[in-house]
Order: structure tokens, then C-alpha cells, then sequence
């Protein structure tokens, strides 16, 4: 990791090597605790966060799922990440907003342990290359919504994405594909995912998977260039036979799939629906299109 300087911590900007929690803190033990992952980027008017309010409304929604009584506002912590990357200096680069558990009570009930609160950023490229990825279908499923609050980002259910990962890594694939209880297409360790058939964006519906800003973003982007969108149950024999596939994430963008389980995807990697719209992503987040200027958060 590249480290920046500083890191907002509870209200007060900490050196970043004396960021620290008590190894006692309930989330460290527990994993009750949210974060999101937002990223920002270089323009011609300056750095700007891609949907900053969309991402703390969602950290502040998870909150309330986690039964956290939050000590600070969300405009207070939409100016905190805004502060924190002006301390630092960078132009473009990561934001790790977190809130958590922290010291004073053990036990399952999180009663009496302090809510606190980080902001860490740092510069960070591709989250899975600029190549189009090999997937694995996972031996692992998705948490069963029942079981947890799924479209929330809650620190805890990256447990299951990461036994997802590392196995697909483990055996020479780059990111792997996680199937829902049921049997259909959830979605990737971090990533969201859509295929494209006959022309048409296919996406799984919410319920069991994460509630992503970028996903959100590239359904609204696909509707107004006329591409039709579908929220649907997805079978793996629908991934394999796609004319196109890609994931997408704040960490990852739009990240083309090149094959499943070693089932190549379409006739190329990307193909040309997946790029018009990874290029048009690329050119929103940078700024050069006037009409979504709105999700940007100016610094």
C-alpha cells in the first residue's frame, strides 16, 4: 500500500503509522463494523469524488443495520473525507471510510464498546488490471440474505469473499464468481456482475448481493444510451453462453471477463458494449461529461 500522511481518526488528523485501535476493539473480534470503498480522480477543475453522499448514505444505512448511533452526521463526514484528501496532497487515488466498534465491552452484544470512526486515502491503481480477467466459479456461496443484511457493507462479510478469492487465485484464476443459495449468479468477491445477450445488459436483482454505486451507475449510463437493462435471475450456462461479461466496482470500474471457468466469453475481451461503457464510465469519472457532472464532489 502507498501510504499518505494522515488519516482522519474520530475527529483529529493521526499520523498514519499511529492510526491504531485496542486489540480488544469488538469489531477486530466480532467483524460488526461497515466501511465503503470511493474513489476520486484527477479533472480539469481539480480532484473530485466520484458520488461521495451516495457512498456515506449507504456507510450511514449500514450503520443503522449494525445498530450503531453514529457520534458524527453525514455532512460531517462528507466534509471529513473531502478534508482528509486535501491533507494529504493527492489528486487521485482511494478512500477508506470506516466505522467500527472499538474498546469497552466483549461479548456478542456490542453494548457499551465505543462507535468510532476513519478516513484513510491513499493512492491506489487498478483494482484488477487493465486485462480481461479469468473466473473461476467459487466452491463458496454468497451469504444467505436471511443470514445477514446482504446489500450492506458490513466488515464481516468479506470473510466469505476472501475464501471465495483466494481460492480462485490459488487456482490461477484472477477473481472468482460466487452463486447465490438458490444456484444463480450472485456476484464476484467485490464486484457486482452484468452480461450481455443479444444486445441486452443483464444484471442479478438485489436481495443477495451488495447494493453497488457502481452498478447503480452503470445501469442509469446503459438506459440513456439506449442499451436495454434487466434486473434478472442469471444462470451460470446464461455467463457461459454471453456474448459479453464484466465486473463492476469501485476498486474494479468496469473490468472486462475474459472466460469462466476456462469457458471463453463472446468473441472478444472487452467487447464492444463492455467498452463503449467502460470508456464512458472512465470519461464521467474524470469529468469530460457535462450531463453526470452531478456525481461529482468537487474538491
Amino acid at each position: 500500500m502507498n501510504e499518505t500522511k494522515y488519516i482522519w481518526m474520530d475527529g483529529k488528523f493521526i499520523d498514519w503509522d499511529k492510526a491504531k485501535v485496542h486489540v480488544l476493539a469488538h469489531t477486530l473480534h466480532y467483524g460488526l463494523g461497515v466501511f465503503e470503498g470511493i474513489r476520486f480522480y484527477e479533472t480539469s477543475k481539480g480532484p473530485a469524488v466520484f458520488r461521495l453522499k451516495d457512498h456515506i448514505k449507504r456507510l450511514f444505512d449500514g450503520a443503522k443495520c449494525s445498530f450503531m448511533k453514529v457520534p458524527y452526521t453525514q455532512d460531517k463526514m462528507n466534509d471529513a473525507v473531502l478534508e482528509t484528501i486535501r491533507k494529504n496532497k493527492i489528486k487521485v487515488g482511494y478512500i477508506r471510510p470506516i466505522l467500527f466498534y472499538g474498546y469497552g465491552k466483549m461479548g456478542l452484544d456490542p453494548t457499551g464498546a465505543s462507535v468510532n470512526a476513519a478516513i484513510a486515502v491513499w493512492p491506489w491503481d487498478s483494482y484488477l488490471g487493465e486485462e480481461a480477467v479469468k473466473v473461476k466459479t467459487s466452491s463458496f456461496i454468497r451469504i444467505h440474505p436471511k443470514s445477514t443484511h446482504a446489500s450492506c457493507k458490513i466488515c464481516g462479510h468479506y470473510v466469505n469473499s476472501i475464501f471465495a478469492s483466494l481460492e480462485a487465485k490459488e487456482k490461477g484464476y484472477n477473481e472468482a464468481l460466487l452463486l447465490d443459495h438458490e444456484g444463480y449468479c450472485a456476484e464476484g468477491p467485490g464486484e457486482n456482475l452484468f452480461i450481455i445477450k443479444d444486445g441486452k445488459l443483464l444484471t442479478p436483482k438485489l436481495g443477495n448481493i451488495l447494493s453497488g454505486i457502481t452498478r447503480k451507475s452503470i445501469i442509469e449510463i446503459a438506459g440513456n444510451e439506449g442499451i436495454k437493462v434487466e434486473e434478472a435471475k442469471i444462470k451460470l450456462e446464461d455467463v457461459y453462453d454471453a456474448d459479453e461479461a464484466f465486473f463492476t466496482g469501485t476498486a474494479a470500474e468496469v473490468t472486462s471477463i475474459a472466460s469462466v471457468d476456462n469457458k471463453k466469453i463472446g468473441k472478444q475481451s472487452p467487447g464492444p458494449i463492455t467498452k463503449k461503457l467502460k470508456e464512458l464510465y472512465l470519461d464521467i469519472v474524470h469529468g469530460k461529461v457535462k450531463k453526470y457532472e452531478h456525481w461529482l464532489e468537487y474538491l
